[in-house]
């Protein structure tokens, strides 16, 4: 069954909280208008991982917060590692896990680093660009080689 894209964000800036936006078309050099842009790939989390973190720990730790691009729903991302994916038309290779880092915890909450191992996120290499939009599928693509 497939997840869903239940909201993007991006920022030109590090520091900056990434702000909404309903759609965007994606390139191969990423997320335009995002500080990553150039890289090739993009970062998603699962409301499910942050909202889990927030039973675990009571801390209300937000998508912005975590600074990924795409926050999906009901599809486990960790599971995509390696593997060839959907999110709207944009076709993606699950590359490596976002582990949390000391800049997040220091930017946000006590706990963060440790209470977000293995469920901060992926980053996947763009293989096809297209446009992204709430409430787009994300999905593994069957039968493709990574």
């Amino acid at each position: 069954m497939a997840g869903l894209v239940e909201a993007i964000r991006i920022s030109p800036e590090h520091e900056k909280l990434p702000e909404p936006v309903e759609s965007i078309d994606v390139t191969d050099e990423g997320l335009p208008g995002d500080r990553y842009f150039g890289r090739g790939d993009i970062t998603l989390v699962e409301a499910e991982a942050l909202e889990a973190f927030h039973d675990d720990t009571g801390i209300e730790l937000s998508h912005a917060e975590i600074r990924r691009q795409v926050l999906t729903r009901g599809v486990r991302l960790n599971d995509l590692l390696g593997k060839r994916f959907r999110v709207g038309e944009v076709e993606a290779v699950g590359a490596e896990w976002c582990e949390p880092c000391n800049h997040i915890e220091k930017l946000t909450y006590d706990g963060v680093l440790k209470g977000m191992v293995h469920r901060a996120g992926l980053r996947a290499d763009i293989v096809r660009s297209g446009r992204i939009a709430v409430g787009d599928e994300v999905d593994e693509v069957k039968d493709a080689a990574a």
